[in-house]
């Protein structure tokens, strides 16, 4: 008996608990594209805007050729988080990527730049590491920015 009350207040508790707001991957980067665009806009900042929701701005232009999907690119990048720009991750020395194995923004960005490029992207959460985050430096749908160098591909 002492069980079956403890299951029926179990039950009771979990299907009398607030509603979970679910937000949608398309609605996640209406907001994200709208905070990216108003750090821009507080900031000053003229970014391209890609339809992806990705905005990024070429701060030295390169003249090398630009890589593909396929290519392993060689960078040095600092990232951080937009809502505080705390800074999670920074390699200054080149380090290189099969390009299809980072986060989606990067994908999309690198084959936009020459070899020898330097830009900041400001990436959507979607185009990051999402809702789930990564580990205890990058929280649950964080925009990030990234200051990146294309040193070369192959």
């Amino acid at each position: 008996m002492k069980h079956i009350v403890l299951l029926f207040f179990v039950i009771f508790f979990v299907g009398c608990s607030q509603p979970v707001d679910i937000v949608t991957a398309e609605e996640q980067l209406l907001l994200d594209i709208e905070a990216i665009d108003k750090y821009l806009a507080d900031n000053k900042i003229t970014a391209v805007s890609h339809s992806s929701g990705l905005r990024y701005v070429v701060t030295q232009a390169g003249t090398g050729g630009k890589p593909n999907f396929t290519n392993t690119v060689t960078v040095t990048y600092a990232g951080r988080l937009l809502a505080n720009g705390t800074v999670f991750d920074e390699r200054k020395t080149p380090i290189s990527f099969p390009l299809n194995t980072l986060i989606q923004g990067w994908q999309i960005a690198f084959p936009l730049l020459n070899k020898g490029s330097k830009a900041t992207l400001y990436i959507p959460s979607g185009l990051g590491y999402g809702a789930l985050g990564s580990g205890t430096t990058i929280p649950p749908n964080s925009n990030l920015i990234f200051d990146v160098e294309l040193i070369d591909f192959r």
